[in-house]
């Protein structure tokens, strides 16, 4: 059965423009696809591990390849539980606000959680990084105050490269994006964009059927 693991960052739930297109493209798959596994990951409503103390030893430890003690593999097992759920996923849709030019502090958590070596990267000195995360694409909806696709805004976008960044070096390549964008402003420019975000998610919604579908084979 495909899986489709919703990676939520916006704590405004129905308020939140990046998740009521997330909600629009998951509306769709369950009306095409009701075989399709859903699993929401609230970001806000989920208890992540703090990365600090036996956790971050443990990460040493790992890439010392050195035996963990008791209280560290205690640590990271609550972190293999956490990559294990993005790993047993065919698509992952993240929707995320865009805050202070980049994602929110929560969003920036599970990632740090879940960039770990030798669950979702590799090194070596000969071959260098590589992701372990194959098989899986990813639909990212973003949204924004400012609108950067026109060229506009005069502020830096560090939000869709980052993103887009951390997703590749875990090894996901195959990556479709939508920006809501502006969110703050006349309300007919505010109208025009979540019109326009509407139609790209419905143009998108045959594709990640399309993906999961592969992934069902």
């Amino acid at each position: 059965m495909p899986r489709l693991l919703h990676i939520e960052a916006s704590p405004r739930d129905q308020r939140s423009r990046s998740s009521l297109i997330a909600r629009r493209l998951l509306d769709a798959v369950r009306a095409a696809a009701p075989r399709v596994e859903i699993d929401t990951l609230d970001l806000w409503r989920e208890p992540l591990p703090e990365f600090s103390g036996a956790v971050l030893d443990a990460k040493y430890a790992v890439l010392a390849k050195a035996p963990q003690t008791p209280e560290q593999a205690d640590a990271w097992r609550a972190v293999v539980t956490l990559v294990e759920r993005l790993r047993r996923a065919d698509h992952l849709l993240i929707s995320t606000p865009m805050w202070n030019l980049s994602v929110p502090y929560r969003l920036k958590h599970y990632i740090d959680l879940a960039t770990q070596p030798g669950l979702t990267f590799a090194f070596s000195p000969d071959n260098g990084y590589r992701g372990l995360v194959h098989g899986v694409s990813a639909t990212v909806v973003t949204a924004s105050a400012g609108d950067f696709g026109s060229g506009r805004d005069p502020r830096p976008d560090f939000q869709k490269p980052y993103l887009r960044a951390w997703l590749n070096f875990i090894g996901v390549v195959e990556i479709a994006e939508l920006a809501v964008e502006p969110t703050v402003g006349p309300p007919e420019t505010l109208a025009a964009g979540q019109a326009r975000a509407e139609r790209e998610a419905d143009a998108l919604a045959a594709g990640l059927l399309s993906s999961l579908a592969e992934a069902a084979r």
